[in-house]
């Protein structure tokens, strides 16, 4: 199965999301901060990364374009799991690079749907 970094730095959609895809089979490593996720990406080279955007630091949208524009970790693809449901919000975190955007409180079968598209499934 994958091998799945989430970042998010809330502890409780961290574990919500690491259970929805461990339920799947998936191997989940965490981050809680931007500037986490992309050490993370780099040092795991993850097969996908659930990314949330708002959060303190470096957020989801700025680690996104560091992980997207890393030759390391260009090819990785990255779903945004957010609370930030604006439509220009959406636009916006897909010309980062994004495969899919999200918004919480996340439907584990849209979840479940975006990872195994992203995953090539």
């Amino acid at each position: 199965m994958a091998k799945i970094l989430i970042v998010d730095d809330s502890d409780t959609h961290l574990y919500t999301l690491s259970k929805i895809v461990e339920e799947q089979g998936h191997e989940v490593i965490t981050a809680s901060s931007g500037e986490e996720g992309v050490e993370a990406a780099t040092a795991n080279k993850p097969d996908l990364i659930l990314m949330d955007v708002v959060m303190p630091g470096l957020n989801g949208f700025q680690a996104t374009r560091k992980i997207s524009k890393n030759k390391d970790t260009a090819d990785i693809p990255i779903i945004f799991v957010t609370t930030k449901n604006q439509e220009t919000d959406r636009i916006w975190g897909l010309r980062q690079g994004a495969s899919a955007y999200l918004t919480k409180p996340v439907d584990k079968k849209q979840l479940l749907n975006a990872v195994n598209e992203a995953l090539g499934g």
